[in-house]
């Protein structure tokens, strides 16, 4: 990491108070009331998260709520708790038992809606089911099923029982699942036939029989028939889900489990190196992400919400499946693709089960541009109160588009920060209380202590470039990485000594808010500038043509690195020479001279990992003409790789 600050360059000057209507309505009332919130935390944080805890169900209270020794933390210790108790039997003994839990659409059409007393029934069966052939509390059980129901019961019986689960995307390959059940030294896997993409079938278990070629920890292997497609089942090894579940009782008492019990590991690739699994445990992710979803989405009871993520991602852990539950909401699950079998599938499904928030990627919002406004507008979408974006920062002109096309220039929109490491939301604006401006996540939850340093660890002034650090533990926080407890504290925790590397750059402005300006790995140094990528992205899809641009650097004897931009137009515009140069020049006038792209390369897609993030390294390894090296396992579509390197010749 280099000693010098990264330059800032995005000046955003446009901002949006929230209206007084929402405000009123607000679980948190405008700023007075948030900032007084946020003086109690800093002043007293045990008692604060210790409040928040406690609107949980514990089996037993705990005796101290943190135990810091840098870098390894203890929350609520000696309580005694369940995730799947607290999403589940809490609600029963009220009018939520009624009330849909779990609100699925299948891509081919299918709609089922689960009640938090049917998926109670359904959970407590599947972990009767994992009982049966002898899983334990402490053993690992890997899940790798498309966007099911059956996918977040799998997770909750397993979460029952004190069986730590580990979710596999469904569209990774058998490699790059066999290398996370081998690291995990899973017991059970959990699968289903096939899942459905865009109109046709995913042969999951094929997947899953070629991993399970080269992984002798799985013992038993159940799956659910989602497909129906002809598969192979293995003797005494492959189990149907149904024919398993149709004897199996419906009751299951939750374990009482250590508040650090192991809940999950999640894996999430490094730029080089294996796949580190991220540990989360059961009572600080528990307390984290019931508080989050609770106050950054403004969650009510009457609200239908709606989070487009994976679940084999953390953001569909936290907020399809935990944190909704845990708030007792009605949290919608969708299979398939955005584009099938039109461009308008999501607005069609807000239009019909009338959603009231909406949490998606900054990527897809983009992909949204470039189709064109003609989608969302053939719908209703005046159901929508809340909007919100996950997974990347967003450029403020993506944000400007989601606010008027999306959310009728009436909702809130809350730009969140967090990481798979984190577990839950850390800087986000509170709706009802936070102003917000197009590009930035604003200030840091109450409780959340972050800052801008340089590399020594000393503060940043306002508007200059650093490295973000979070100065002090959370409850969610990742306890370490499995099996490597080393790595954790090498990757984590010693970049900046004393405090947590977040590994990413930020600037914080005159009025406190946080603007995330990439990962430090994308950083571009020209002439000397430090520039991060983000920047020069969002100054190109200011631009009228431009719907995404990736921007990475390029060896230069001159300058140390040249930039190179890939740039994406939206619907009915036209790749013309004439238009690179219009770019470069815009560029120039949005941010200086010296920021201007050596090059553009005109694409129909950029290369994306299966959760939508850009993967730069390969575009850094296209721009300078180097071999691809490095972990591509999260690679989306493997041909827009190869399309690329074929304009390129």
């Amino acid at each position: 990491m280099s000693e010098k600050n990264i330059e800032s360059l995005l000046k955003e000057k446009r901002v949006f108070p929230p209206s007084a209507a929402f405000s009123s309505q607000a679980h948190i009332k405008g700023l007075d009331a948030y900032e007084e919130i946020s003086r109690k935390a800093l002043e007293d944080p045990e008692g604060y998260w210790a409040g928040i805890a406690s609107e949980l169900h514990w089996f037993e209270p705990w005796k101290t709520v943190l135990e810091w020794e840098l870098p390894f933390s203890k929350w609520f210790v000696g309580g005694k708790t369940n995730i799947s108790f607290n999403c589940l039997d809490r609600h029963l003994g009220t009018p939520r038992k009624n009330k849909i839990a779990i609100l699925w659409e299948g891509e081919p059409g299918e709609v089922r809606a689960l009640s938090y007393q049917m998926l109670h029934h359904e959970v407590c069966k599947f972990a009767n089911v994992l009982k049966s052939f002898g899983l334990q509390k402490g053993d690992r059980a890997t899940i790798y099923m498309g966007m099911v129901p059956e996918l977040p019961v799998a997770m909750l019986a397993c979460a029952r029982m004190g069986v730590m689960h580990n979710v596999v995307f469904g569209g990774f390959s058998a490699e790059a699942l066999r290398d996370r059940v081998n690291d995990s030294q899973s017991r059970m896997l959990i699968t289903a036939d096939g899942g459905y993409r865009r109109g046709t079938t995913i042969a999951l278990k094929k997947s899953v029989d070629d991993a399970l070629a080269g992984a002798p920890s799985v013992e038993k292997v159940i799956v659910y028939k989602r497909t129906g497609d002809p598969i192979n089942m293995v003797a005494g090894r492959d189990v149907w889900w149904h024919e398993a579940m149709a004897v199996a009782s419906a009751d299951f008492p939750a374990e009482a489990l250590d508040s650090e019990h192991p809940l999950f590991m999640l894996y999430t690739s490094g730029t080089t190196g294996k796949p580190k699994g991220v540990v989360h445990t059961t009572g600080g992710y528990m307390t984290g992400t019931y508080l989050t979803t609770k106050w950054v989405f403004d969650l009510k009871e009457e609200d239908t919400y709606w989070c487009t993520a994976d679940i084999g991602w953390v953001t569909g852990h936290s907020y399809i499946v935990y944190g909704p539950l845990l708030n007792g909401a009605t949290s919608v699950m969708y299979e398939g693709a955005p584009n099938f079998p039109e461009p308008d599938r999501f607005w069609s499904i807000i239009e019909k089960y009338r959603i009231n928030i909406f949490y998606t990627a900054p990527t897809a919002i983009r992909t949204f541009v470039k189709w064109g406004d003609q989608w969302p507008a053939k719908h209703d979408l005046s159901s929508l109160r809340l909007l919100g974006t996950v997974g990347e920062p967003i450029n403020p002109e993506a944000w400007m588009w989601y606010r008027k096309n999306i959310g009728g220039d009436r909702c809130p929109i809350v730009d969140t920060w967090w990481q798979t490491e984190t577990g839950s939301i850390l800087i986000s604006p509170v709706p009802g209380a936070v102003p917000t401006k197009p590009g930035s996540a604003t200030r840091p939850l109450p409780g959340i202590v972050a800052d801008v340093v340089d590399r020594q660890g000393n503060p940043v002034g306002p508007n200059q470039g650093g490295f973000l650090v979070l100065r002090r533990p959370w409850p969610s926080m990742l306890r370490t990485i499995y099996g490597d407890p080393e790595r954790y504290h090498r990757q984590y925790w010693s970049e900046i000594p004393g405090m947590y590397f977040t590994g990413d750059g930020a600037r914080r402005d005159e009025d406190g808010y946080f603007w995330i300006m990439g990962r430090i790995d994308d950083v571009i140094n020209v002439s000397g500038h430090r520039i991060g990528t983000m920047e020069v992205e969002s100054a190109l899809v200011s631009h009228p043509t431009v719907a995404e641009s990736a921007v990475v650097g390029r060896p230069d004897d001159l300058k140390g690195q040249g930039i190179v931009a890939f740039v994406t137009l939206s619907a009915g515009n036209q790749a013309l020479p004439a238009l690179k140069e219009e770019l470069k020049i815009h560029v120039g006038k949005s941010i200086g001279s010296f920021a201007k792209p050596d090059e553009i390369r005109f694409t129909d897609s950029l290369p994306k990992t299966r959760s939508g993030k850009i993967m730069r390294r390969l575009l850094r390894d296209l721009a300078s003409g180097a071999k691809t090296v490095g972990d591509t396992t999260t690679l989306e579509d493997f041909s827009v790789l190869a399309k690329l390197r074929e304009e390129e010749e």
